[in-house]
């Protein structure tokens, strides 16, 4: 079978933005050939999102993620159909997701890369497995929930940063519905400031591109910040944590403001920042996902409810076609989207 696949054309370099040329789509030949526990799959979405630019490097500087290869084909968060199939758990027609789907038109599967996915608890929306009702929506709500110790009555306030993109969009309105009075968005323009404020209800949202951004956040937060959902790391996170309370909590949730750039992950902290968290006592740690796989399940049919009931909002930036993916990721990393950066690959 003759199928379409994006490969890494080049390393975006130290301290480089990457570019859409550093992937290159090609055409391939793909042995449809099964074995047992094997499937056949037409890809139908595919997900693009911030750590990936840590696999664009030759080092991603974690454990748990490994980098792509030059001239290899690359994988992340897809979707798709089963086409064909010899394994006993899934059969042709199935809907199945997986975090190394391949970024390739058709793909041959392993069955325990695979999980099923009903098109029911989404209401016929499959790409929010790859968001509000997958990775990313799970990020959030675990996050929040075992980090951020919100607690319903408390009279708390939460900041989220990049609170436009994909995990932060799900993450203020989760902090509101888990009972923040006051959630306040920082994002980078005053577009996505009127998506939160008039889409997902945010309290208020700060445009970081603008002058009087720290003014704003310490107008937009009278009783101090409680919670940070952090996603951007750098000054934004500084001028943040130096609004916070006492006792209060940071989720480190991501850093795309320092992916591009040549320092360990996760990046180092002015001293400065070091010094108020150490003075007022705030508790920083970082949040990671895999670390809750025993909830997946029950998490991901929570949060379908929300979406189903209209409590979460889940917004869309879609592409089209498998090579548009490097413009994607691209606009993606540039804060061009607004909610889940998503690629629509077939029908």
């Amino acid at each position: 079978m003759q199928v379409k696949r994006v490969v890494l054309n080049s390393r975006p370099g130290k301290n480089g933005e990457p570019v859409p040329e550093n992937f290159r789509v090609e055409e391939s030949t793909l042995a449809t050939d099964l074995s047992d526990g094997e499937v056949l799959v037409r890809t139908l979405w595919l997900s693009v999102d911030p750590y990936m630019r840590c696999r664009m490097n030759e080092d991603t500087g974690v454990e748990y993620e490994t980098p792509w290869q030059l001239s290899e084909r690359v994988d992340g968060g897809g979707l798709g159909v089963i086409e064909s199939s010899r394994c006993s758990s899934c059969s042709k027609g199935d809907f199945v997701t997986s975090f190394v789907w391949p970024w390739q038109t058709h793909a041959v599967m392993k069955e325990g890369d695979l999980q099923k996915v009903e098109p029911e608890l989404v209401d016929g929306h499959l790409s929010y497995y790859l968001g509000a009702v997958g990775l990313t929506g799970l990020t959030a709500l675990l996050g929040i929930r075992e980090k951020g110790h919100v607690t319903k009555g408390a009279n708390q306030t939460m900041v989220v940063s990049a609170a436009a993109g994909a995990c932060g969009s799900m993450a203020g309105q989760i902090g509101r519905l888990e009972g923040c009075v006051k959630v306040v968005g920082i994002c980078g323009s005053d577009e996505k400031c009127k998506a939160l404020v008039d889409d997902l209800g945010f309290s208020a949202a700060v445009n970081y591109n603008h002058e009087d951004a720290i003014a704003k956040l310490k107008e937009s937060c009278p009783d101090g910040i409680d919670v940070y959902f952090d996603n951007v790391g750098g000054e934004i996170s500084d001028a943040v944590i130096a609004q916070m309370n006492k006792d209060s909590y940071v989720i480190v949730c991501g850093q795309i403001s320092q992916y591009n750039k040549d320092v360990p992950n996760p990046p180092p902290l002015s001293e400065e920042t070091q010094e108020t968290l150490k003075k007022k006592n705030i508790t920083r740690e970082q949040f990671f996902s895999l670390n809750y796989m025993d909830r997946v399940e029950e998490t991901l049919y929570e949060l379908s409810q929300g979406v189903k009931s209209g409590d979460i909002k889940a917004l869309e930036t879609v592409a089209n076609g498998i090579e548009n993916m490097g413009d994607a990721f691209c606009s993606m990393m540039k804060g061009g989207n607004i909610g889940k950066q998503v690629v629509k690959i077939s029908e």
